[in-house]
Parts: structure tokens; C-alpha cells; sequence
């Protein structure tokens, strides 16, 4: 338990950092899809006897690329290749889990994570993961935002910049998603990078505000869910997922009540 609240910490500040950037420049699906895209790395790194986030960071990082390619000719070219990349991914994961490998007793593992079987790898990338997020936001935050709330004007006037602002932030939310994954898993990388980051910015009226309220929903977020995971005897990724589609639900409801 101890172990898996360091990760959550950790990774409330990468997710909650990295996310505010994300929901800022409509990235969600992108940030969905690249957990996903990292599946059949994860199953070839499992059934070559390596370490799976060598084999999840490299299908991330070339998913990212691709998708940077795709989106520097448009945004509805970039959004369709994520879902196709999204949808391969998934499916050759599963076949090479169950016909080539057949470790079909990790794919639970590899598709839900395993936060409470984690150990001091984990969360060291977990913590590489933050440093890099925290620099970044320190670093290029300024150029995040100009991207994510004017990109038409942000490319017009700053050209090549804004484009390589945009790859940047794409390999940063995969290389964070690679260090989420033994925690959550390939399918619920959104439970960090995207549901705490939603929640906050329905409440944040700056930048900095969002991030700040997206590191702490998210380690709030964590600490409950797993908590509950104990309580209820269920699996404490899917657990945590659920706490934060409530957080955000109750948050929503609440604006609009006072609307």
C-alpha cells in the first residue's frame, strides 16, 4: 500500500501537470489512444524476456510521432490516424497475446495494471516521469498555453516553434503514459492524464490554477480509489477510475446546479 500511494503521488504530479496541458490543447483522445498504442510493445517486451517499458516506449514514441506527422497536415487527419493507430494497436496486442506468445494471463495486467505489485523501478520512472513534467511546464508552459489557446495564430507567427512545442508535449504525455502503465495499465492511462485534469479545469480560472488543482484531484483521486480497492476487495486500478468519473460527475453537477 505504501509503495502504490508513492506511485499515485508521483503520478499525480506528472498526470496532473502533463493533463492540464492536455485538456488545454484537446488532446484527451490522443492521451487515451497512446496507453493503448503501447499494449503490443508491452506484449512483445513480455514475451522477449525484457523489461516491458523498453517495449511500451518505443510503440509510444512511435505512435507520437506518427500522430505529430498526421496532425502537422491537419487536425481531422490527426484525430483519424489516432483512432486507426488506436484500433491496430488493441487488436495486434491481442494476437500476439493470445496466438503468438499465449500469455494471456498477463494481458489483465497488462491492459488494467497491477498498483499493488509495483516495486523501485516503477517508481523511479514514475518520478522521472514528474521531474520531466515539472520541467516542462516550468520551461515551455508558456508556449503550451499559447499553442492550446490560439494554435491557428501561435503557427502563423511562430512557425516551425509551435509545431516542435506540439511534438514536445506529444512525447512528453507518452513518455509519462509508459511510466503510468505498470500502475493502471494500458487502458485506464486516462484515470491520471485526462479525469483530474477535466475535474480541475471546470473550477480553475488560470493556467497555473488548472495545474495546481490537477495535481491534487489527481493524488486525491488515487489515494481514495485505492483505499476503496482495499475496502471492497476489487482491483485498485479500475477503483481508481471510477473515483475520478464520481469526482468529475459530482463537480459538473454541482456547477450546474449553481448555474
Amino acid at each position: 500500500m505504501r509503495m502504490a500511494l508513492a506511485e499515485l503521488a508521483l503520478l499525480a504530479v506528472a498526470g496532473g501537470t502533463l493533463g492540464a496541458f492536455v485538456v488545454l490543447r484537446r488532446l484527451a483522445f490522443y492521451s487515451h489512444a497512446v496507453g493503448t498504442a503501447a499494449f503490443p510493445g508491452l506484449v512483445l517486451a513480455e514475451g522477449a524476456g525484457i523489461a516491458a517499458s523498453a517495449g511500451g516506449l518505443a510503440a509510444a514514441l512511435g505512435f507520437a510521432g506518427g500522430v505529430e506527422r498526421a496532425g502537422s497536415r491537419s487536425r481531422d487527419a490527426g484525430d483519424a490516424v489516432t483512432g486507426l493507430m488506436l484500433v491496430a494497436a488493441l487488436a495486434i496486442g491481442v494476437v500476439l497475446a493470445s496466438d503468438v506468445f499465449e500469455s494471456g494471463a498477463a494481458v489483465d495486467r497488462l491492459l488494467f495494471g497491477t498498483l499493488l505489485g509495483l516495486d523501485g523501478a516503477d517508481l523511479a520512472l514514475s518520478a522521472a516521469a514528474a521531474a520531466a513534467a515539472v520541467a516542462a511546464a516550468v520551461g515551455l508552459g508558456r508556449g503550451f498555453a499559447a499553442v492550446a489557446f490560439d494554435p491557428e495564430g501561435t503557427a502563423a507567427i511562430a512557425g516551425r516553434r509551435a509545431r516542435a512545442m506540439d511534438a514536445a508535449l506529444l512525447v512528453l504525455i507518452a513518455l509519462a503514459t509508459v511510466a503510468a502503465l505498470p500502475a493502471v495499465g494500458a487502458l485506464l492511462t486516462t484515470s491520471i492524464f485526462v479525469v483530474p485534469a477535466a475535474t480541475a479545469r471546470l473550477l480553475a480560472r488560470s493556467v497555473p490554477a488548472l495545474i495546481a488543482l490537477a495535481v491534487a484531484t489527481a493524488a486525491v483521486v488515487g489515494a481514495c480509489g485505492l483505499y476503496l480497492a482495499l475496502c471492497l476487495d476489487v482491483p485498485p486500478g479500475p477503483a481508481v477510475a471510477s473515483v475520478g468519473a464520481a469526482a468529475y460527475a459530482a463537480v459538473a453537477i454541482g456547477q450546474g446546479l449553481r448555474g
